[in-house]
């Protein structure tokens, strides 16, 4: 007898020839250059073991009395986060989630039936992909395009979005949401105060919501950056973040969903996802407790962090700019315009697909960067860098990269 499985897990599991050769060097121990770096926890920043630690040992994590949307410590905690971003917020107002993508999947299933459509921009991270797959929504990507002579370099093409809308309505597929993840990701590019207004209005025309990712929002580049909570919310509004990027703790797994919009769609709203998260209760005693403490000490690891990209991204520069009497491709690899976050994309020529360059740079010259394809870049000649890596490891690898290209 042959045993049926669900068609939203039918995915093709085999590895792309990069992700083999990848897998193969790591386990040989050769010298590998890895530029795409994205667990803080590997990159060899200083955590310190008590102030992590000693908060999850709490005697209240002995015993059982779950609230669905987390305890009301937990939930102060994060309205404080938010006080240091001049907005002001309700814990009533809040739900912890075990996670950014659970956090997405309880939205998915609030906001869609199956089949319906989640507008997300191009390019994009992977991940939703696969959440979207998993809760039976279609995902219905929107492009942001690149100019860089404009004060915002990237732009999000709203005359596509628009027509975007207008066919999904017109074949029934019922759009319900807009997703925008500020800074983006790999772009890290800011949704500028115009677009996030032309959104909302978008949102009130066509009776969306608007989901926003929000986890990079501290690792700016230049100002702070400004919160999708602190606008005015015509529109139901769900602005999602967590330890993971904020306190730099992607193992503890704790996240939460900020709603916020007229006030019966908000209550409505935060009515059924507390039903969604009861039925799971997945944020743990332990980490609910040792939320405020994380929180409260995300400075000392933020700043690593931002030290450390801000340093490599003045090397990569300083690598990228020609030298005076270079020859003309000395020039050839120039980087793309960034506001925030862990990550560049590099203009490269095109002289291979970005999967091809990818595999040579990581079989010749032991260099692993993630090439554009990945995150949905549609034109040729991308490739995505992490900055988080160590330095010599960072500035290594961009020279080797550097030497393929010319």
């Amino acid at each position: 007898m042959t045993l049926n499985f669900s068609k939203r897990t039918a995915w093709d599991l085999r590895e792309t020839a990069w992700a083999r050769e990848l897998g193969r060097i790591r386990a040989s121990g050769a010298k590998l250059f890895d530029l795409t770096a994205s667990n803080p926890t590997h990159c060899g920043f200083r955590y310190e073991p008590a102030a992590v630690l000693s908060p999850l040992v709490s005697p209240r994590a002995l015993g059982y009395s779950p609230d669905p949307r987390g305890s009301i410590a937990a939930r102060q905690a994060v309205c404080r986060y938010y006080a240091a971003h001049d907005v002001e917020t309700d814990p009533a107002n809040l739900l912890l989630t075990t996670g950014s993508s659970e956090a997405y999947s309880f939205l998915f299933r609030l906001l869609a039936d199956p089949g319906d459509e989640i507008l997300i921009a191009q390019p994009g991270y992977p991940l939703f992909d696969f959440l979207a797959q998993l809760d039976d929504v279609h995902l219905a990507p929107y492009e942001l395009f690149y100019d860089p002579g404009w004060d915002h370099a990237w732009q999000i093409d709203f005359d596509g979005l628009r027509r975007r809308l207008r066919a999904s309505e017109a074949a029934a597929r019922r759009p319900r949401a807009i997703l925008v993840v500020h800074p983006n990701n790999p772009t890290g590019h800011l949704t500028p105060k115009a677009e996030r207004e032309n959104l909302q209005e978008l949102c009130r025309e066509h009776g969306l919501a608007l989901i926003v990712d929000e986890v990079f929002l501290d690792y700016g580049f230049g100002a702070p950056a400004e919160s999708f909570a602190a606008d005015r919310h015509d529109v139901l509004t769900f602005v999602l973040s967590g330890v993971s990027k904020i306190a730099a703790l992607p193992q503890m797994k704790v996240a939460w969903i900020a709603a916020f919009g007229p006030g019966p769609a908000r209550e409505e709203a935060l009515a059924r996802l507390e039903v969604i998260a009861d039925t799971f209760l997945s944020v743990n005693a332990a980490a609910d407790g040792a939320l405020p403490a994380w929180l409260d000490g995300r400075h000392a690891l933020q700043r690593q962090i931002r030290e450390r990209t801000a340093r490599n991204l003045a090397a990569l520069d300083a690598m990228l700019q020609p030298k005076p009497n270079a020859p003309a491709e000395a020039g050839a690899v120039t980087r793309l315009h960034l506001q925030a976050g862990w990550y560049a994309v590099l203009h490269v020529p095109a002289i291979l697909p970005d999967e091809e360059n990818a595999l040579a740079l990581l079989t010749g010259h032991g260099v692993a960067v993630h090439p554009g394809s990945f995150f949905g870049f549609p034109q040729p000649g991308r490739l995505v860098v992490s900055l988080l890596a160590p330095e010599e490891e960072f500035t290594g690898g961009i020279s080797r990269l550097l030497e393929y290209f010319s």
